[in-house]
């Protein structure tokens, strides 16, 4: 399975656009080689960098920008700005996409896309514990893109 973004190479830089010093809109995502035999597909974005003070704060060790799940197994691509499937529930207290915008240095982000053998019985705003509790004996492939962001100051 492959997970690839026009927008920046793998451990390349996210550009502002796509973050909170730009306009904040998603990054186009282009997807390939799904196990044939899947049925949806899972992307979660998730930034492990985030400083102690945050993780103190909101009682949490990773920040989850982006939730997306049974997307339909034959998804090419995740087009710039849009979502494909059911919106979940990340740090940010709305259901959509949450761009980078780290508060002290350069962060890593994660762009993790998980093929399943069965559609997700959860409803729109579902958490990432909930996801990943109801998908975890369905996972038939894995793979993840990353891309890295620091703010000018």
């Amino acid at each position: 399975m492959k997970l690839t973004s026009p927008a920046f190479e793998n451990n390349g830089k996210i550009p502002s656009k796509y973050t909170c010093d730009g306009v904040g809109i998603s990054p186009p995502l282009k997807i390939s080689d799904v196990p044939a035999n899947a049925k949806t597909l899972v992307l979660l974005m998730e930034d492990p960098d985030i400083p102690e003070v945050v993780k103190q704060r909101f009682r949490i060790q990773i920040w989850d920008h982006w939730i997306l799940f049974n997307l339909p197994a034959t998804t090419k691509e995740i087009p710039e700005g849009k979502s494909v499937g059911t919106k979940g529930k990340g740090t940010y207290p709305h259901l959509n996409y949450g761009g980078p915008c780290p508060p002290d240095k350069e962060h890593r982000y994660f762009f993790k896309l998980y093929a399943l053998d069965a559609k997700l019985d959860l409803l729109e705003g579902a958490t990432k514990v909930q996801v990943e509790k109801a998908m975890h004996s369905h996972i038939l492939a894995r793979i993840e893109l990353i891309g890295r962001y620091e703010r000018i100051r």
